[in-house]
Formats: structure tokens, sequence, C-alpha cells
């Protein structure tokens, strides 16, 4: 296959945990999955924290007057099983895969991990990535990190899989680049405009710096808040959501005979596996 159409779930989320929160949200993430089942999509990926909330460190803090461990008993851990099974039964009702941002628990006491759940087309949780590279704050009061890079393979094309301020580092994008990946997701719940984070700008060099996708999953749930978006090598985007504040589902075409993808899969990769092959071998 060399045509596979995506899309991006935007304006849904909140730092508000709570069971309602996440029942409203796993039903805005039906609605996303049915309109991109209807386009025609293949792969539909959610903002980091879309279902499960992205609890606000403050809120989260068991100490009001300051910020301090995280006090996990807040979060609907069994509404957030429920819910689960409701999106993913959803999947494989529609034959789509779904990438869906969500605190997740550890086995067995410990902080939970910040992830993105991959369920299959067949409606089963496959895999889950959890963040590797975590903030000072979630570092020091919030999640434990995880730990290996996770790729997804959709009808032949490779997503590679990162969260949030993991786009500041080169060093894992390259890193999914070395595992074949043809695109990077990168899932966010950046309140910001684009001027503020520049995650809009790292979306389009990434994608450029590795010859082929990103896939920007941003929350967009206020007017101005960056948008999420699909960007492709050569600095340019293939989709954006409008930046308004409304639930909406952004599509696109992510064509490997593009010629700019073509040229940049057949030199650019080529020429630097043949490099680091030679280098490995010294």
């Amino acid at each position: 296959m060399s045509v596979l159409r995506v899309a991006v779930g935007q304006g849904i989320g909140s730092e508000r945990p709570s069971a309602q929160a996440v029942r409203d949200n796993a039903t805005a993430i039906c609605e996303v999955m049915r309109e991109a089942h209807q386009a025609g999509a293949r792969l539909v990926v959610f903002t980091e924290g879309a279902l499960s909330t992205y609890p606000g460190k403050r809120m989260m803090s068991s100490d009001p007057a300051r910020l301090a461990e995280a006090d996990w008993s807040r979060m609907p851990w069994d509404v957030l099983a429920v819910e689960v099974e409701r999106v993913a039964e959803l999947a494989g009702e529609l034959g789509v895969w779904v990438v869906v941002g969500s605190v997740w628990p550890a086995d067995g006491a410990g902080r939970p991990f910040n992830s993105l759940l991959v369920i299959d087309d067949t409606g089963v949780v496959v895999d889950r990535y959890d963040k590797r590279y975590l903030s000072r704050t979630e570092a020091d009061f919030m999640y434990q990190p995880g730990a290996a890079p996770v790729v997804v393979d959709v009808d032949g094309f490779r997503f590679g899989l990162l969260l949030c301020i993991e786009a500041l580092l080169p060093d894992a994008v390259i890193e999914y680049e070395t595992l074949g990946v043809d695109a990077v997701v990168i899932s966010t719940f950046t309140a910001a405009t684009p001027q503020q984070s520049q995650d809009d700008q790292r979306a389009l060099a990434h994608a450029t710096m590795i010859d082929g996708w990103t896939i920007l999953a941003a929350p967009g749930t206020a007017p101005g808040h960056m948008p999420s978006a699909v960007a492709a090598a050569g600095f340019t985007w293939l989709a954006q959501g409008r930046p308004d504040g409304t639930v909406q589902t952004v599509i696109a075409d992510l064509d490997r005979d593009e010629p700019r993808i073509r040229f940049g899969r057949e030199r650019g990769r080529t020429w630097r596996e043949l490099h680091r092959a030679s280098a490995a071998s010294r």
C-alpha cells in the first residue's frame, strides 16, 4: 500500500479528572472515530491524556498549599477501565486502529505512567507507550518513566510514538528513524499558541528530518490554541485543525509516491543507513 489515510482528534480533554470527565472524553473520542471511519481513515490518533484527562499538577498535589507528591486516588480508575473497553470495542466494530493518550496504572504499587494506548482494528489493546523523558514536575511528583520506544505497524506503515516534551529531543526522533518508521506521532496537551510553544514548527522539522511525516495531536480545546496537524517532509502541512476550540477530525493522506517523500526515502534514508552501518562496523 502506498497511501494511508490517517485522522487526528482535536478538541478533547481537560485537566480535571472525574468520572464524568472520563465518560465525556470517551464519548467525544468515539464520535471522532466514527467520523474518521466514514472518511476512510485507518489510524486515528488522539492527544496526551485525551481519555483519562491530563491531570493538572497542582490539582493532583497531595498538599493544596504547594506542589507535592500526586494523590492518584483522585483518578477514577474503575471508570477509566470501563471507558477503555468502550473505545476498544468501537475500534473493533469500525475496523480502525486507535492511538489514544491516557494515564495508566502501574502493576502493583507505585506511580502511574503517562501513556499512549495502542488499540488494533479488532478492538484489542495490543501495546502501550509509556512516556520515557519526563518533565521536571512529572519526574518529581507525578509519573514513573517508561523504558522503551514503541512502533505501531498499520497496513505496512510504521509509526513511532512520543509524548509532549519528548518533541524537544531530536535524538528520540532519530531513534525512531533508525527503527524504520514512516512517521512520528507526537501527542501533547500543550495549551499554548503556536507562537509560544513552537511545537508546530518542530513537527515540520521532524517530518523533514526523517523524510516522512509527523502526526501532531494537540488538544486545541480553546480558541487560538495550537491545533492538531499532519506535516510532511519539506516543511509542508498536509492538514491542520481549525483553532476554534471545537471537537473536530483532521484528515490527511500519507503518500509514499509523493515525489519529495520518495526522493527522501530513496536518497536520504538509504545514505543514512549505509553511513550508520559503516560506522558500526569500524
